[in-house]
């Protein structure tokens, strides 16, 4: 083989496998940030939850007042317990957890709840008590 052929084929290799790397590295992050969102629900820190979602599921929860203020409202409680699954597509994740699924997107700031309270309805979308535009 020659040596640039098999130079070529190193690098592409080398970068296969720093994809996948960078898969983990993301579903691993939006986990953490799925579960900081659940841990802020369960401590009753409305606050901190609110700073973990999304701008536009912010605005959508601010319609009917300021945001800590609704989100207790919800009571959310279906956020607990270690995610089943994660699923990672390009800048969108899914978390899984027995009683929810919580969806999220990536920002510059890192991953952010863009829906939560999330039933799944077969055939239909989700039904999400947390959802922005």
């Amino acid at each position: 083989m020659r040596p640039i052929t098999a130079c070529l084929l190193m690098s592409a290799l080398c970068l296969g496998l720093a994809g996948c790397g960078s898969v983990e590295e993301r579903a691993s992050a939006a986990r953490s940030a799925a579960l900081g969102f659940g841990a802020a629900l369960r401590a009753s820190d409305e606050v901190r939850a609110c700073e973990a979602l999304a701008p536009a599921t912010r605005e959508e929860l601010e319609e009917d007042g300021p945001c800590p203020t609704t989100l207790a409202a919800l009571r959310l409680d279906t956020v607990a317990g270690e995610p089943l699954a994660t699923d990672v597509y390009g800048e969108q994740a899914r978390v899984v957890f027995a009683r929810d699924s919580v969806f999220l997107a990536s920002f510059p700031e890192g991953w952010k709840v863009t829906a939560a309270g999330c039933v799944p309805r077969p055939g239909r979308p989700a039904r999400c008590e947390v959802k922005g535009d």
